[in-house]
């Protein structure tokens, strides 16, 4: 009978190691060093290889938990950040981020914890309009790390307005200052989230040879009206919003040939110096001011000058920077399982297989309140392939 006993319980055992290695190792479809630390985490794993499916059994709650701040150093280690490059190459190629923000504390800390390297700089706008608690929060976990620094100068940003352009320009502006010998610039919202690994980034641009990402075409016909018409900026105690005027606007400085583009952008050191110095770029930022979102316009129309540092003037919408779907857009994109705000996609679980399937580098829009579980999957194949990636020792508190 002790034998038979003995027996049954290394079965037991047995099978239990099985069940977990079975699932640390299923999810994304690849070989993974990922250390299921405890049982959310791996309960996560299962989950998120369920909702793939279309399967999501019960409702999510957050599980890769952000602790609260003791010390610096203990938050870093309990929210796992990773804290050393984790590859030479990666070590010789930081990044500058550009990262504005109004409100969703909780999205912005786990897009902040998915991009940071302690290699890269952050600079961290925050509206102007924000809640003091909410900038409290923001400061507070910008303490905690040398390369990241809040913006020197804030706006009261307005969506399409000026005021969300020059938050951007803030920051490069304080990136330029930086010590840190940056060699791209990316520009971010709180509600993005990276779907590659920093190496993968890396590659991606060093790929461009000092080459602008800025895509854009000349203006559709429903855009034109954006730089034809004077735009005013109105600011109110509940709402914000830009009016359009039926005043016309002069045409544009230095004869430049207006595009119409994405708001998102990768731009070499050489250009960002070039965006803020040089003439061309001063006055059209000037002529900007009273057009409709002209961080659609602004980015693309400098890039496409010819001999402007890493110019691409015939270039089109080439550029895997964001992944959006937009609610005009369905016929190719399958439709958004969360809901839309202002025509874009707060993507939902049922998201996630078109979402690990695109090529993009982030995606746009993410809100971790309400659609927890599309974060956290993202959230946690991001970093084993990071892990998986890595050519340095991986300490123990970077695993989830």
């Amino acid at each position: 009978m002790p034998s038979l006993m003995r027996f049954l319980f290394i079965v037991s055992v047995s099978c239990a190691i099985i069940f977990i290695l079975f699932y640390a190792f299923r999810f994304g479809g690849e070989q993974s060093f990922q250390r299921l630390n405890n049982s959310d985490t791996l309960m996560l794993s299962e989950v998120c290889t369920a909702s793939l499916k279309g399967k999501t059994p019960f409702v999510w709650r957050n599980k890769l938990t952000i602790y609260e701040k003791s010390s610096c150093k203990d938050y870093l280690a309990q929210s796992h950040y990773i804290t050393a490059p984790l590859s030479k190459e990666e070590a010789e190629f930081p990044l500058a981020y550009i990262m504005v923000i109004h409100h969703n504390f909780d999205t912005f800390a786990r897009l902040f914890r998915a991009v940071y390297m302690p290699q890269n700089v952050y600079c961290v706008h925050v509206d102007e309009k924000a809640t003091t608690e909410f900038k409290e929060a923001v400061n507070q976990l910008v303490s905690c790390f040398p390369n990241a620094f809040l913006a020197s100068k804030t706006e009261p940003v307005v969506y399409g307005g000026i005021s969300r352009l020059q938050a951007d320009l803030n920051c490069l502006d304080d990136l330029l200052a930086s010590e840190v010998p940056w060699r791209y610039a990316l520009n971010t919202c709180g509600q993005d989230f990276p779907l590659k690994t920093n190496r993968e980034i890396v590659r991606y641009l060093k790929g461009l040879k000092g080459k602008n990402i800025t895509p854009g075409v000349l203006p559709p016909a429903h855009a034109i009206g954006r730089t034809k018409y004077v735009h005013r900026e109105h600011l109110g105690k509940e709402h914000s919003y830009v009016i359009r005027t039926t005043a016309l606007k002069p045409a544009p400085p230095h004869n430049l040939t207006i595009y119409f583009g994405s708001a998102y952008v990768a731009l070499s050191r050489e250009f960002t110096s070039f965006v803020l110095r040089d003439p061309r770029a001063v006055d059209l930022l000037r002529w900007s001011k009273d057009t409709f979102s002209p961080d659609e316009h602004f980015w693309v129309t400098l890039n496409r000058i010819p001999g402007v540092p890493g110019s691409m003037p015939n270039a089109s919408w080439a550029g895997n920077l964001r992944a959006v779907k937009w609610i005009d857009m369905e016929d190719k994109h399958g439709g958004c399982h969360g809901h839309y705000v202002h025509g874009i996609c707060i993507y939902g679980n049922g998201d996630l297989k078109w979402l690990i399937n695109s090529s993009s580098l982030f995606a746009n829009k993410f809100e971790l309140a309400t659609y927890p579980l599309t974060v956290e999957c993202l959230e946690l194949r991001l970093r084993e392939r990071t892990l998986n990636q890595s050519e340095t020792e991986i300490q123990p508190s970077w695993y989830f």
